[in-house]
């Protein structure tokens, strides 16, 4: 087991925000029963699935989660928990899934039939963010085919009385250009698939799942101010005629109550599948930020005051983005993607928010077995005139998200961010020799090379662990290819 690691106090806060904790502080902790978090499997060396259960969610008192797949291992280690679950399809298995019934039933036959006894399945979620505008129309022809045969095999297996089927949405699956609620709509070029979306959950009473990425409307949005996303008395309201909003979420709930009413469901439930703020890789991206919009959020959805559009009526539930930080995620849409985690990719909790278990910090995950302690860095005594190539090359297939402009690790300079890159590389390929030779500039070493808030991470010992990985998915995806083409 690792040493206990060097903790650090969180940077400093701005007195808007230190005022805005201390007002959360003097009041009880909301409950959170309508909350869960996400639980995502893009690390490459993840926490074991039991130790997530067992050491954060349960001591954490977390009502629900959302899994971002049907990853077997924690869908045992839930059993018999009574957490809820949401249960995620995954984009790639859209096609076999929309073209064949076959393949449907047996997706729901290994992947919820076979847990159903044990696990409290809540909800089918089929894709994932399928409008996003960076992911094109590649995948919206089979959607509403994919989530139709998934219930439908649901129905055949008995389950459809215990879970519904929803279709996760990127809030850019409606147009709010002018940050109005009142003028957003459905993006035109799908409106035939939002039509077919929108009666497919209606027939069955399914919400729509939405998915806010705060952080980013923050980042593009330059006319609206952090205390608007922060839920911060001070901020200047947003007029929208007669109504004001003084947040982000409400304005964005709101623009989706229009979306709907406009396309003729007006009393649609609404899930908020993804909502968060990460706390490194980008600046504005830090622990105390993170902690502000969290604690303003769960306080918010506790009150239950809904928004000016749907008063007293909230999403009926809300799932915070994420629960760990996950090092293989996608960085399309910038580098603090991978640092969304309420808990480091080891289970530590980076600040508090109340998750469930009211006013008691959030206990961090225990026995955690980590490589030993050592670390790769820049050989000094080496002629490094050429490092650079060697540095783009850890890069390309390591996480140097943190060395991002306004990350925990931007300020090392060089070559302290080289040793960084060296190092997580090393860690990534389970320290074997190879994974810091770096045309012999890498240099072994059991010194802790932290530089104050810039954490060089030991990874997770996960030789006798099973997990899930994606090469299981892609195996999943080929059986079911099978199943279309050989079994019609």
């Amino acid at each position: 087991m690792r040493p206990s690691r060097r903790r650090h106090p969180l940077p400093p806060l701005a007195p808007g925000l230190l005022l805005l904790l201390l007002l959360h502080d003097l009041a009880p902790p909301p409950a959170a029963a309508a909350v869960g978090v996400n639980w995502g499997f893009s690390s490459s060396h993840p926490l074991p699935a039991a130790q997530v259960v067992r050491g954060l969610l349960l001591p954490n008192s977390v009502p629900r989660v959302r899994l971002a797949a049907a990853s077997p291992d924690a869908l045992a280690a839930l059993s018999g928990t009574g957490v809820a679950v949401t249960v995620g399809v995954p984009n790639e298995l859209l096609r076999p899934l929309a073209t064949s019934r076959k393949a449907a039933a047996a997706w729901v036959h290994d992947n919820v039939a076979r847990y159903a006894s044990g696990v409290r399945f809540e909800y089918v979620a089929v894709g994932d963010e399928s409008f996003l505008l960076n992911h094109g129309q590649q995948n919206q022809s089979f959607l509403v085919s994919a989530a139709a045969n998934i219930q439908r095999a649901l129905v055949d297996a008995k389950l459809s009385n215990k879970m519904k089927v929803v279709v996760p949405c990127s809030s850019d699956v409606y147009l709010n250009t002018s940050a109005l609620p009142s003028k957003a709509y459905f993006r035109p070029e799908v409106n035939e698939t939002i039509a077919e979306l929108l009666s497919f959950l209606a027939n069955h009473s399914s919400p729509f799942m939405v998915e806010l990425n705060p952080f980013s409307s923050f980042q593009h949005k330059k006319n609206l101010s952090l205390d608007y996303y922060l839920f911060q008395l001070m901020s200047h309201p947003v007029s929208d005629g007669h109504i004001k909003y003084d947040n982000y979420f409400d304005a964005s709930i709101d623009a989706l109550v229009t979306s709907l009413t406009k396309a003729g469901f007006s009393n649609m439930d609404i899930i908020v599948g993804r909502v968060g703020w990460p706390s490194d890789g980008a600046v504005n991206a830090t622990p105390a930020i993170a902690q502000s919009f969290m604690t303003g959020l769960v306080n918010h959805l506790a009150r239950k005051s809904g928004t000016p559009l749907r008063p007293k009526v909230p999403p009926i539930e809300t799932y915070l983005f994420s629960l760990l930080d996950e090092d293989q995620r996608s960085i399309a849409s910038g580098s603090y993607e991978r640092h969304h985690g309420i808990f480091t990719f080891d289970g530590q909790a980076k600040y508090y928010v109340n998750l469930g278990q009211g006013s008691k910090a959030l206990e961090n995950a225990p026995d955690v077995q980590y490589l030993p302690s050592k670390w790769c860095v820049l050989d000094n005594n080496k002629d490094i005139s050429n490092v650079s190539s060697s540095f783009s090359a850890a890069c390309s297939n390591a996480d140097c998200t943190a060395l991002s402009p306004g990350g925990s690790c931007s300020g090392i300079g060089w070559p302290g961010n080289v040793s960084y890159a060296f190092n997580n590389f090393y860690q990534q390929h389970d320290q074997s020799e190879e994974g810091c030779s770096f045309n012999g500039l890498g240099l072994i070493t059991t010194v802790d090379p932290s530089v104050d808030n810039c954490m060089f991470n030991l990874a997770i010992d996960t030789s006798t662990a099973a997990s899930f990985h994606p090469i299981l998915a892609m195996l999943q995806i080929l059986v079911l290819f099978f199943c279309t083409y050989n079994l019609l």
